[in-house]
């Protein structure tokens, strides 16, 4: 994980603003912009950070008559200037970015996770800037990025050609933010993360639909930045029908309708399954275990004192699609594991079974929630009957401190952490109770909207607090599962799995049964294919932001490219069932897998919105009736 910042502004070396001529400073405006943003992108990577200017040499007009002119110090043209700060999550050996060697730059934020031969003790940055300085010719980039699979942004400036290089992965895991140059604010800016909403950048998410180059050679010899910037940028498409590049687009839903009349299990307890949806069960294990290996496994330890700490923490709600990679992350690469067998088995944990893994659980004070709980809907009552409740609620302020952290996902978290326990013997887990008080959330929320944007609905925000807080994973562990007695707790782990893309790949949400009702399997499927197509542009450039500014990296298991082709390919009904009722027939599949592996309880929970299970939405009286769609108003318009 790493912040990365490209900044390219018109710059004539020749220019002094002293009597010793020394080269012209950026004006203020630009150097205090751009001093803000290393500040936000240093905190993704706190292992550390490193910068690299170049100068672009071009034609000049510095002279008083404003002809052009060859300048004979090479000194008018571009100021590029490249940051990178690192989060080591890969390999033995620090690093210290941009990447250089022979003139080529290279910003990399990412991890390569099948494609690319990395060793352990390699990091992957460094492989892949390798590689591509072997390439032929640029024109093979597209082609050697396609065939790697993991969640990346890049900046690569090919000094030979003087292009810029720069594109997200195909499902946009993370975040790429792109300033145009504009008249009042000449500059181009790319950067993970943003300072907010301010005039002297306007910043917009990176389109994932393909790569773009920059001819900054070009763009340079213009001498108009501004005017010709469009003109100067390319996009190049990710594939080509030639080519056979399996991670270089999204797959396509399965458009294949059922029978009139597809099997239907009775119940998740069904013990003959139709022989389709048995072996699709079977291949989503194998497949999502894969994943998870991949994500949690060659996490390099920083001192010895590491030892025996949680590396791998899990975003848990108690829910079936955290619980699961929960329990993944424990387990081991055996498929004997999940077939009938009482053989003694031979196995190798993803997670050291002497490192603890935490599950992250926040829960928020929210004292519209607090208020309906205590006094109920005071609107019809008449005012003795007020007052009889605010003494009573006045008596009970002590009983509602100790409660109103016991959110849903609080609930069903401490539940099935029990779960877990029984399941998995021998491993630790944490699990890390993240209270966030009113006041303290409230406080937050000026710097959680600037890391969020250019996020700005209200479901952003919501989305966005509870994923801040809960990545910081500062809480309490509890002595024990039945003791009130608990201990503060702060969680060391740097990679935090996250359960996101389940319900868009398998059918969870309650707009996939809608879409049965009224235009059946076809509705369905329709529904499905636009799910896939949003999510690059929905929720993850947002929450890689908002989780990274804690120096935390977040990784998605579903979301694979292997995965989401395999989830993707299967016939629909093999994946949902809306005839079933709800904690059945949606996400049937995974519920089927994870009540295979032994997760009886977690299988049959129902879809609960982060938002709501943790109290992170609706904080305060009148927001009850608030869509999620509206734009937010900033804390200091409250």
């Amino acid at each position: 994980m790493c912040g990365i910042i490209c900044s390219l502004r018109a710059g004539c070396q020749g220019d002094t603003d002293n009597i010793h001529g020394e080269p012209a400073r950026p004006d203020d405006t630009f150097r205090d912009l751009s001093e803000r943003l290393k500040v936000v992108n240093a905190a993704r990577g706190p292992d550390a950070q490193g910068s690299h200017h170049i100068h672009i040499q071009g034609t000049c007009q510095c002279d008083s008559g404003g002809a052009q002119a060859s300048s004979p110090s090479g000194a008018c043209g571009l100021d590029v200037e490249f940051f990178a700060s690192e989060l080591r999550l890969r390999g033995d050996t620090p690093i210290v970015q941009p990447h250089q060697q022979g003139g080529d730059v290279f910003c990399w934020n990412g991890e390569v996770f099948e494609g690319l031969d990395v060793n352990a003790d390699e990091n992957d940055g460094m492989k892949l800037f390798q590689s591509i300085r072997s390439l032929f010719t640029m024109d093979d980039l597209p082609s050697l990025l396609g065939k790697i699979e993991g969640p990346y942004a890049f900046v690569y400036y090919h000094a030979e050609s003087r292009k810029l290089y720069f594109a997200r992965d195909p499902l946009g895991r993370r975040s790429l933010l792109i300033h145009r140059p504009s008249v009042s604010n000449p500059h181009f800016l790319l950067a993970s993360v943003s300072i907010g909403n301010d005039q002297v950048c306007i910043m917009e998410e990176l389109s994932t639909e393909v790569m773009f180059c920059l001819d900054i050679g070009r763009l340079c010899e213009s001498n108009e930045v501004v005017q010709n910037f469009d003109s100067c940028l390319a996009c190049i498409p990710r594939y080509s029908d030639q080519q056979s590049l399996p991670f270089a687009k999204l797959s396509r839903v399965n458009i294949g309708l059922p029978p009139d009349a597809p099997p239907s299990i009775l119940s998740l307890d069904s013990t003959i399954l139709p022989r389709d949806l048995a072996i699709a069960v079977d291949h989503l294990i194998e497949h999502l275990d894969r994943s998870v290996m991949l994500r949690v496994q060659n996490i390099p330890r920083r001192t010895s004192l590491e030892l025996g700490r949680a590396h791998v923490a899990v975003l848990f709600s108690g829910g079936i699609d955290s619980t699961i990679l929960a329990f993944l992350a424990h387990k081991y690469h055996d498929f004997a594991l999940y077939c009938n067998t009482s053989s003694s088995l031979s196995f190798s944990r993803h997670v050291p079974l002497d490192e603890p893994i935490d599950l992250l659980n926040v829960a928020f004070e929210n004292p519209r929630k607090i208020q309906l709980q205590t006094d109920g809907n005071t609107g019809a009552i008449s005012k003795r009957e007020k007052k009889r409740q605010l003494k009573a609620s006045e008596r009970n302020a002590a009983a509602k401190e100790s409660t109103s952290y016991m959110v849903p996902d609080r609930v069903t978290g401490l539940q099935e952490v029990e779960e877990l326990r029984r399941l998995c013997h021998g491993r630790t887990w944490n699990f890390v109770e993240v209270d966030v008080p009113y006041e303290e959330s409230q406080a937050a929320r000026t710097a959680v909207e600037a890391t969020m944007f250019p996020g700005r609905t209200v479901m952003d925000l919501s989305l966005a607090m509870a994923l801040y807080f809960a990545s910081k994973g500062v809480g309490k562990i509890r002595a024990s599962a039945v003791s009130d007695d608990s201990q503060p707790y702060t969680s060391p782990a740097r990679v935090l799995l996250n359960g996101l893309g389940s319900d868009e790949l398998l059918g969870g949400y309650g707009r996939h049964r809608t879409a049965y009702t009224t235009r059946g399997w076809q509705g369905v499927i329709d529904e499905l294919q636009l799910e896939l197509d949003r999510i690059p542009t929905r929720n993850l450039g947002r929450d890689d932001r908002v989780i990274s500014s804690n120096g935390k990296e977040t990784r998605h298991p579903f979301l694979s490219l292997t995965v989401v082709s395999f989830l993707a390919g299967l016939p629909v009904h093999l994946k949902l069932d809306p005839r079933l009722e709800l904690g059945v027939g949606d996400k049937m599949l995974l519920r089927l897998a994870t009540r295979k592996v032994g997760l009886l309880e977690a299988s049959v929970r129902k879809k609960r919105a982060m938002q709501f299970g943790s109290h992170s939405a609706r904080m305060e009286a009148g927001d009850g009736e608030r869509r999620g769609d509206l734009m937010i108003r900033a804390a200091s318009e409250q």
